[in-house]
């Protein structure tokens, strides 16, 4: 089945060319514009020189206002040249990276990983520095290209007067450009290196904030802390090493330049003492040999910038490139929300078999957290179905024949610890904005005490990971937003543990009088929610072993009710 998948770029002269291909209209107008900056650059010293030469000739007011007119000419296209050529070239440079940074995202958001091993601090980072780098592409080229026009410029001006001079630019130019070409090299490792050192440091900061609960109640922060700080140092130490090897590159491409631009006025003025070029010449000559080093200066840089994009290219291929670990289906379910388990066996479930009825209220008392976690992560389609061996049907479709999104739309399933990203408290709860269900969802989870806090009700500002919200609000917020969402199957994971048993109470009964009629499966150990339930599947050492409801499980179950009584 092909997937839009190998479409993708497999290697980062693919992803190179691809960005300067879709550019090619902006970077022709960047070149031109730039090129004319550059032009107008150097054109200013050969118009100082050919003053001097008529200013000593003709001796004229009329040929002195010429020649201001011209200068005056020259700076106002070195002035809007450039301010309009990096425009463009920014814009389009911007543009590009937002369109890497979004793919490289989508990749790392799938629901079933690619087979690539990479953390997701480190696809973070690709999708970020990498992404900003790689594009930097778009400007390197036309800034190449303008650079080089001045020193062509500059040559053949410099040549007119005594090709010795011309020559001396061309070679040294050559020269240059060859050392810093090996130079550059050095850097582009060094700078892969260093991505991949600093991705690792981020996402080894990402699993330690993830587990910081867990870190202290064991009383590992210290050996969290000693971890973080030996990945830190190896990319601090790593980014010294590139910060060593850039001042490097940037001290001898200032020399080189220098040396040729002393070599430059040091001929031109051997040259005029020895009369073999006029003053005007010589003033020319000077002046070009100032000028050029701007160009220069660019130009050689230019290798170190094309290094820095194609290691950073690379590190983008990794993840588009990589193969996903499952191809999904491409069929949508029926309408309905019935749900079929059929001899499962992962983790810690085996052989695990029950259905769940279109609009049934279906409570599973899990004895052992694990396996509630491993049923959670296939339901949510986290796990490809090679990794696991039984049937999933939704709505009467294997889940393997479906779509990912098509499943994602039909079963909703709210993970334990649900995120709670910076914005609102409508934003958390509606991300998308067309949810018709929030005043429903918000009375269903509670969650009208923490709107009346605030004058500005919704609106209420809610900080990344919901840190100006208590355990209880974060948990209520989360399952508002699983509510209003309004799938046809809704999935909770222990959706209540972080309030207390009366409010635990109503939003029980809210929650079943809310999805009357839709099917719900809630992993749960409260009274609450099991008794509201219209059974309850207990799953105890990866297999459904009693099923009734709560209150009968109560009266017949020992087990049943010493694991769930409080």
């Amino acid at each position: 089945m092909t997937t839009p998948d190998t479409q993708r770029p497999r290697q980062g002269a693919d992803i190179l060319r691809t960005a300067l291909r879709r550019n090619v209209g902006a970077m022709t107008r960047g070149t031109v514009l730039m090129g004319m900056y550059q032009a107008g650059e150097t054109a200013f010293p050969i118009a100082l020189g050919l003053i001097v030469e008529h200013s000593l000739q003709d001796r004229s007011l009329g040929a002195l206002g010429l020649s201001i007119a011209a200068l005056a000419v020259i700076i106002t296209t070195v002035s809007l040249s450039w301010r309009f050529g990096m425009r463009v070239l920014q814009q389009a440079n911007t543009t590009e990276a937002h369109r890497w940074r979004v793919r490289v995202a989508a990749c790392g958001l799938q629901p079933v990983a690619r087979d690539v091993d990479l953390k997701s601090g480190e696809v973070l980072t690709i999708a970020t520095e990498d992404a900003d780098q790689t594009a930097d592409i778009i400007e390197v080229v036309p800034l190449l290209i303008s650079s080089l026009v001045a020193v062509v410029v500059a040559a053949v001006a410099l040549g007119l007067a005594d090709l010795r001079l011309g020559l001396l630019v061309i070679v040294g130019t050559v020269a240059i450009l060859s050392i810093l070409s090996v130079m550059s090299k050095r850097i582009g490792a060094s700078t892969q290196e260093q991505q991949a050192r600093v991705a690792r440091a981020g996402a080894k900061v990402a699993d330690l904030i993830t587990g910081l609960r867990p870190l202290h109640g064991f009383g590992g922060n210290h050996a969290a802390f000693l971890s973080y700080r030996k990945v830190s140092t190896e990319a601090k130490r790593q980014a010294i090493t590139v910060a060593k090897v850039n001042g490097a590159y940037a001290g001898t491409a200032l020399a080189l330049n220098a040396v040729l631009a002393a070599a430059v006025t040091l001929t031109s003025g051997w040259l005029a003492f020895d009369g073999r070029i006029s003053i005007g010449e010589l003033v020319m000559a000077v002046g070009l040999a100032q000028f050029i080093m701007e160009p220069l200066k660019m130009f050689s840089e230019m290798p170190k910038y094309v290094m820095m994009a194609r290691a950073s290219a690379e590190r983008m291929a990794l993840v588009l490139a990589a193969p996903p670990v499952t191809t999904p289906g491409q069929e949508r379910p029926a309408a309905g929300g019935d749900l079929e388990i059929d001899c499962v066996r992962y983790g810690s479930l085996r052989k695990l078999k029950f259905q769940v009825s279109a609009g049934e209220f279906v409570a599973i008392a899990a004895y052992q957290p694990r396996a509630a976690a491993d049923f959670a992560s296939i339901l949510a389609v986290n796990v490809p179905p090679h990794a696991y061996e039984g049937v999933v049907r939704v709505s009467g479709h294997e889940i393997t024949d479906l779509s990912v999104e098509a499943v994602r739309e039909h079963m909703l399933v709210n993970p334990y610890d649900g995120e709670i990203f910076a914005g609102t408290l409508r934003t958390n709860i509606d991300p998308s904005g067309t949810s018709p269900m929030v005043p429903e969802a918000v009375e269903a989870s509670l969650l009208t005490d923490v709107v009346a806090l605030h004058r500005e009700g919704l609106d209420h500002g809610v900080r990344d990971r919901g840190a100006n919200l208590s355990g209880g609000q974060r948990q209520r917020l989360s399952l508002a937003r699983a509510l209003a969402a309004d799938a046809d199957i809704l999935v909770l994971h222990d959706p209540t543990t972080a309030v207390d048993a009366v409010t635990e109470q109503l939003i029980a009964r809210n929650i079943a009088k809310l999805r009357r009629g839709r099917t719900t499966v809630v992993f749960t150990s409260s009274p609450a929610l099991l008794d509201a339930a219209d059974r309850v599947l207990v799953l105890d050492d990866g297999v459904i072993t009693a099923e009734d409801t709560h209150r009968n499980l109560l009266a017949t179950d020992e087990d049943y009710c010493l694991a769930v009584a409080r």
